[in-house]
């Protein structure tokens, strides 16, 4: 019998939040069908809970999951595992992340989000990406929300933060600076003092921290390199007791440590959340919602 499938949904997107309608029809009809960004060929991914090891659900608002929208919770329900990315940086419904639910809103979903996960470790927090920017001749940065942010989720039983500081790909930076977003790119050495206050509160609420995809950032004290989709952890998760791969997954960066997966999401399906410092394709494009 062929090991099951993680499916990722999705790095690519928020689906959850954007586009909750097309992810609760792919769940009922079993099947996803999508174009990879410069790929002519659709792909098609089956969606078969029995066919499906864990199914990983990526977003800042699951708002639209946890009120059923679409029906989109009870087809969650079907799978015998669903592990939660819950971003949430203390900037949303400021111009950074202008869409993204405030922090005391996003925070207050966690009860809820705990029911569906069935265990707090089906739950990573990722306070990612951490901002530098200037305003009115200030240094600011999204840093100072993570005191608050760890006592919180340490209350729920959460105890994995991954994160990563921002990078200023050149469509970012041309975004910022329409936006008239004066951001700040710390060096190596700023990078190691924030690293080191992040450490410090996470000990304080017994928290483990992962650097996503910065191998120069997890090789600090304190802090572990990630595997946001980490075959192993799943499977000893899973309730069955059903394995997982634990195959590097190489469609992802070179200092990524996920392990296999076959995401649903695609580039085409553009955020309307267009967060200043995102890498993907944000634009205002909500016709498949």
């Amino acid at each position: 019998m062929a090991r099951k499938r993680v499916i990722s949904a999705s790095r690519r997107t928020d689906l959850v939040a954007y586009y909750p309608g097309w992810l609760a029809a792919c769940l009922r009809e079993r099947r996803a069908a999508f174009f990879h960004h410069g790929r002519r060929s659709e792909v098609i991914v089956g969606l078969h809970p029995e066919e499906v090891h864990t199914l990983v659900l990526w977003s800042k608002n699951f708002k639209p999951l946890l009120e059923n929208c679409h029906g989109l919770r009870e087809l969650v329900a079907n799978y015998a595992q669903v592990y939660f990315h819950f971003t949430i940086t203390g900037l949303g419904g400021s111009p950074i992340e202008k869409l993204a639910p405030p922090p005391a809103a996003a925070l207050e979903q966690i009860p809820r989000l705990l029911e569906l996960a069935g265990r707090p470790e089906r739950i990573s927090i990722r306070f990612d990406p951490v901002v530098f920017w200037r305003d009115g001749g200030r240094l600011k940065t999204n840093l100072d929300f993570f005191p608050l942010l760890a006592r919180e989720i340490s209350r729920w039983g959460i105890s994995t933060v991954r994160f990563s500081f921002t990078q200023w790909y050149k469509k970012a930076v041309s975004r910022a600076r329409k936006a008239g977003f004066d951001f700040y790119d710390p060096g190596a050495e700023e990078r190691r003092e924030a690293v080191q206050r992040l450490v410090e509160v996470a000990a304080e609420y017994r928290l483990e921290l992962w650097s996503c995809s910065q191998a120069e950032i997890a090789s600090l004290p304190g802090i572990q390199a990630s595997a946001c989709i980490d075959g192993s952890l799943l499977s000893r998760l899973h309730p069955a007791g059903e394995p997982a791969s634990t195959v590097k997954d190489r469609t992802q960066r070179k200092d990524c440590g996920c392990t296999e997966s076959l995401d649903i999401g695609s580039y085409t399906q553009s955020c309307p959340a267009a967060c200043v410092y995102c890498y993907a394709n944000p634009r205002l494009r909500t016709s498949q919602q």
